[in-house]
């Protein structure tokens, strides 16, 4: 038997009650976007962390409360823990099959909103911590937890209470909030995240709804004005007509293309998943759809909203549209750069009217292919997975390790537990329960091999 033997059997003898205290944190309707249960999650993952030893404030943000906690081990050594504990609203809600904040058993699933993203992932890691405190009585190294509850919006406060609290959360290395196994079951190292700028345009052009027979020839329209306004910023072959959108954009490296290329081909995977009929810009597949997805700069209609949406007819000439707009960001764009330049574009051409309202940002970010805390991670999935982790340049996803990057200096590495169909942001959201006591083994060995680094 291995070295971690012990701890391999204490995760799967306490499965059990870990996942009775993930359902008590799924439970707590923690919807950033909504502003809902915030203070009452961030006590309990407070609460969670003291039970285990961890000295615990719950600090201002500006926003939703930071839980920060700290507890000391054997070695001067410092690993840090981001994760969120904020989740999507649980919208649609008839398309759940069982309540979205009762965690539910079915099938080696557990389902809930917030399980997977990220409220699984946070357990997993205090998991493995009383896993190592089970066998050993101490930690083998000093842990620190920052876990917010704005990451669904955009993490709006983050960085400016990361270069506050800088020398709090001193550390030598970080474990981020997520990580993910392919459809193949390969775990995978996300080295880096795109960046993100999500921005509302708005326009009014009536003070009032009017009877369109009444206004339809004479008033105008806001709808239509938002959609010129809109078509305005991509064309068909899906280039984004902002001036200078690309212009302080670095192509992928050799090396990104090297990563990717030994990746599989994940075409006909997307395709039996998401259906769609074609990918964008006529990419088949392989490393070139790969590149596409992760370190390409997009510009993406999130939601249009105006009028009437309704069942039947009503024949009306709306006052007022909106719409929802993500661009996500490679290096080295910038949110507040994208926003300055949608604004001049925008006026350009005649939209002075059309307001835009930055709703969050965050820059990209990546860590070094060859950091040696990268390997360790990398490593240290090799026993529970049978096979190392592979290196993936970027995810397509966003999140506030630049603040990590550049105001703490740390190597950012990932690892967990989602998968294909863990299905984040969607009703069902679910983790596979083999799969959280994987995490739990993995995040282990990390901590202790960390510790001898």
């Amino acid at each position: 038997m291995s070295d971690y033997s012990k701890i391999d059997n204490y995760l799967q003898d306490n499965l059990d009650k870990s996942l009775d205290e993930l359902a008590e944190l799924v439970a707590v309707p923690s919807i950033a976007a909504q502003g809902k249960g915030l203070d009452e999650s961030a006590a309990l993952v407070g609460r969670m962390l003291e039970e285990r030893g961890f000295a615990v404030e719950i600090m201002p943000s500006g926003g939703a409360p930071v839980v920060v906690a700290e507890r000391k081990g054997r070695s001067p050594k410092t690993l840090l823990f981001y994760n969120h504990y904020d989740v999507q609203p649980p919208e649609p809600l008839e398309l759940w099959d069982s309540p979205p904040f009762e965690a539910t058993k079915r099938d080696g699933l557990m389902y809930g909103r917030g399980i997977s993203d990220d409220k699984g992932h946070l357990m997993s890691r205090i998991y493995a911590l009383d896993a190592i405190l089970a066998e050993d009585g101490e930690l083998p190294c000093n842990i620190k937890f920052v876990v917010e509850g704005e990451e669904e919006i955009g993490s709006v406060n983050l960085p400016a209470f990361v270069e506050e609290h800088a020398d709090r959360l001193a550390a030598d290395a970080c474990i981020w909030e997520f990580g993910y196994l392919d459809h193949r079951e390969v775990p995978l190292q996300m080295l880096g995240l795109r960046g993100i700028c999500y921005v509302e345009l708005s326009v009014e052009r009536l003070t009032i709804d009017v009877h369109s027979g009444l206004g339809g020839s004479i008033f105008p329209n806001a709808a239509w004005r938002l959609v010129w306004a809109l078509a305005s910023l991509k064309d068909e072959n899906e280039t984004v007509l902002i001036p200078g959108f690309y212009d302080n954009v670095v192509e992928p490296s050799e090396e990104d293309w090297a990563l990717y290329r030994a990746q599989p081909d994940p075409a006909e995977e997307y395709r039996t998943r998401y259906g769609p009929s074609e990918f964008l810009g006529g990419v088949k597949g392989g490393a070139e759809l790969l590149v596409q997805e992760t370190l390409v700069p997009t510009c993406t209609i999130c939601g249009l909203t105006s009028g009437y949406q309704g069942p039947g007819s009503k024949t009306v000439l709306p006052a007022k549209a909106s719409a929802k707009i993500d661009f996500r960001l490679v290096p080295n764009q910038m949110p507040e750069e994208i926003v300055q330049k949608l604004r001049a574009h925008l006026d350009a051409h005649g939209f002075e009217d059309v307001k835009v309202t930055l709703l969050g940002g965050e820059p990209p970010g990546r860590t070094a292919t060859d950091d040696p805390f990268i390997d360790l991670v990398v490593n240290a999935a090799t026993e529970v997975y049978e096979q190392p982790q592979e290196k993936v340049p970027s995810s397509g996803g966003s999140g506030p390790n630049h603040a990590f990057l550049h105001h703490l200096k740390l190597p950012v590495a990932t690892m967990g537990m989602g998968y294909p169909a863990s299905q984040v942001h969607a009703p069902n959201e679910n983790i596979r329960i083999d799969l959280y006591v994987k995490t739990a083994r993995h995040c282990a060995r990390v901590v202790k091999e960390f510790a001898d680094m």
